[in-house]
């Protein structure tokens, strides 16, 4: 086993993790509904693309991380499931930025594609709201060696994570058609 990263300190953990969680849920429930009408010299749709292209690296690193996990080579499985939280930061921009700057988009698929799609849509997006707080006290359990508290966590986490990041794919290879 790795060595901790950090000490223990639940209570000032508890109040950064919740936090944060807050501050970026807020911020996306609040900055979802904002479009600034700016003429940007380049689609503004390459944001979504972009968030995609995250969310696919996301998931293989997620898969990567369960593979290291399991072959015991930790500090390899640490170093993917940090990139992996980077990344999600890095999406988190990405996809405010698409939001802010080409607003809402209507899914214009019929029949059972479009059932499909908001069946889809409907689950990925409160999973999306609430696996932070879990992602961020499941690497607060690994990183100050807490790691039978992390591995409970993870089998809450992994999945739901995994499944956030898999379906954000195909929320936008679903709803690309109709962007204009």
């Amino acid at each position: 086993m790795l060595q901790p990263t950090f000490k223990k300190n639940d209570s000032k953990a508890k109040f950064l993790i919740y936090t944060v969680s807050i501050i970026v849920f807020a911020a996306v429930v609040i900055l979802n509904r904002i479009q600034l009408d700016v003429n940007l010299p380049f689609n503004p749709h390459v944001f979504a693309t972009v968030s995609a292209a995250i969310n696919s690296a996301v998931a293989v690193l997620l898969v990567a991380g369960l593979l290291t996990v399991k072959q015991r080579k930790f500090e390899l499985h640490k170093k993917i499931m940090i990139t992996a939280i980077v990344l999600s930061v890095l999406f988190l921009v990405s996809y405010i930025a698409h939001h802010l700057f080409a607003g809402e988009t209507s899914f214009g698929g019929s029949g059972t594609l479009k059932t499909i799609y908001y069946i889809i849509l409907f689950t990925h997006i409160p999973l999306a709201g609430i696996v932070l707080p879990f992602i961020l006290f499941t690497a607060y359990r690994a990183l100050i060696g807490e790691y039978d508290a992390h591995k409970k966590l993870t089998r809450i986490t992994w999945p739901v994570w995994f499944y956030v990041a898999v379906t954000g794919v195909l929320v936008y290879l679903m709803i690309s058609p109709f962007y204009t």
